[in-house]
């Protein structure tokens, strides 16, 4: 079995993430794709606008009816900072005979030698990167040190190449702060979801 892990803030999950997850789905042959919504990220002090439970909501709405979609809430469950690694090692636990996929940004690859554990990590997920349209080609050279040459190789063959998105969810909490449209931008179901709750009324630059 092929299974993907996609984390993140989710705050709030948005088009452009749908669109990344279908691309993982399809470019990896994934059997499965953990949605997993961070507590708090060790990199992102400040953590999230919403609440563990509103993102969670959100994204059960957002990816529900997809058959090999999953949400997983054992970050949010285990509460704290988030490791990667942990939730690696436990999802290997509960699949001992899968090959276990990490879907992070180019951004997040850059960051990767100050992630708890890094080694580690590496060891156990095959990583694949997506870059979007635009950007420079992924620099794997972060990686040298932390893993063997060859997994390096691994690695590189397994970029998730995806169009330009100019989505965040940054840009989207402003939006809705200052009373913008989200159509479009967000699954409608979630658009709803916010204007019901009124989360992200008062966020400009969060």
């Amino acid at each position: 079995m092929r299974i993907g892990m996609f984390g993140g803030s989710f705050d709030p999950v948005h088009l452009g993430h749908l669109w990344i997850g279908e691309a993982a789905m399809e470019s990896l042959c994934l059997d499965r794709l953990h949605w997993i919504p961070t507590a708090q990220q060790p990199l992102k002090p400040d953590g999230a606008v919403a609440s563990a439970d509103q993102r969670a909501e959100m994204l059960r709405l957002a990816i529900g009816g997809r058959e090999g979609f999953h949400l997983d809430l054992r970050e949010v469950r285990r509460e704290g900072v988030s490791y990667s690694s942990d939730t690696a090692n436990e999802l290997l636990n509960e699949n001992p005979d899968a090959e276990l996929f990490m879907i992070i940004g180019s951004d997040s690859l850059a960051s990767m030698p100050r992630w708890h554990q890094p080694s580690d990590l590496l060891s156990k997920v095959q990583l694949a990167v997506v870059q979007r349209g635009g950007d420079p080609e992924t620099d794997f050279s972060v990686l040298e040190g932390l893993v063997a040459p060859e997994r390096i190789e691994q690695f590189r063959g397994q970029v998730i190449a995806m169009p330009q998105i100019e989505l965040s969810s940054r840009e989207i909490r402003g939006r809705v702060g200052q009373g913008r449209s989200i159509r479009y931008r967000v699954p409608n179901a979630v658009a709803a979801y916010i204007r019901a709750s009124g989360i992200y009324q008062s966020s400009v630059s969060d």
